[in-house]
């Protein structure tokens, strides 16, 4: 099922399957999400729950019995529920079933609400506990841009700029186990804003970010200066990925956890920025992206 939201300045076209946005549309027809044209990456904008990246082995325990789930969770091709709809809100909801609770023995109600405001586009991720102990998890988005945005342009004309200075190191991701190799990291920016994107940088497979000042991000075009600005206040990873093989689009992902590293045990609670939620808790993470 899909349901489109609408004012002056965006259309956006959201699934039940997922509670994947499928396209977002300015009013001048430029078309910002990626289309999952295949033989390319044929997602779009999946949600990333309980997990984010790999377990090692697929695999982890927790107080509650083994888990194991592919790499970032089940949710990504899920049948969400609609809860609501209006002409810029949707609302869908995923509940554990029988299926989930034998991959990952947690109960849960999970919602995923897109919001059109003016030329934003708002994302909320709702994480209910609904059993008798705790549960943790780890939630995420992995929305995917066009690059170029602009009939003639190249990939090469586009910026990723942060709102503040930052002296970054990134972590290498071991390609054939997807887990973070956090004995190794690579320098990517010296007290420096912005960096030109290139598909060598994306050899090694996604640049992850866990020591930001900035609150904001652009993917940005230093042609025609349009792009799009993603507000990460609310996690404190932030990934950039596309696949190695010289894609055309560019994902900016909110994290809050992220793939197993080789420093970690195979302890769900023990995994880097896991939350905990409580019998009966509610945890709320949201991010936005304007499209300019």
């Amino acid at each position: 099922m899909l349901t489109t939201l609408k004012n002056e300045k965006l259309t956006v076209v959201v699934s039940s399957v997922g509670a994947e946005p499928q396209s977002i549309v300015s009013a001048d027809g430029l078309n910002y999400l990626w289309d999952g044209h295949a033989p390319y990456w044929n997602r779009r904008s999946p949600v990333l729950f309980p997990i984010i990246g790999a377990l090692r082995n697929n695999a982890a325990t927790s107080a509650h019995g083994d888990i194991r789930l592919p790499k970032h969770g089940f949710c990504r091709s899920a049948p969400f529920e609609t809860v609501s709809e209006s002409e810029t809100s949707v609302t869908h909801r995923y509940t554990d079933n029988e299926e989930t609770f034998a991959k990952y023995p947690y109960h849960f109600e999970f919602s995923v609400t897109h919001n059109l405001k003016d030329d934003v586009l708002e994302t909320i991720y709702t994480v209910k506990n609904t059993g008798d102990y705790d549960m943790p998890f780890c939630v995420g988005g992995h929305p995917a841009f066009n690059v170029p945005l602009v009939e003639g342009e190249a990939y090469t004309d586009y910026a990723v700029e942060f709102s503040e200075n930052e002296t970054t190191d990134c972590p290498l991701i071991d390609m054939n186990t997807c887990l973070i190799a956090d004995a190794t990291y690579n320098r990517l920016l010296t007290d420096e804003k912005s960096f030109r994107l290139n598909h060598v940088l994306f050899r090694g497979d996604a640049l992850v970010f866990e020591t930001l000042k900035s609150k904001s991000v652009k993917l940005v075009s230093q042609k025609s200066g349009r792009g799009v600005e993603m507000d990460i206040s609310g996690f404190p990873v932030f990934a950039v990925w596309t696949m190695v093989d010289d894609q055309p689009f560019v994902c900016f992902e909110p994290w809050q956890g992220g793939a197993t590293r080789d420093s970690e045990d195979d302890v769900f609670e023990h995994k880097n920025h896991c939350v905990i939620a409580a019998p009966g808790e509610v945890k709320e993470f949201r991010f936005t992206v304007r499209m300019f």
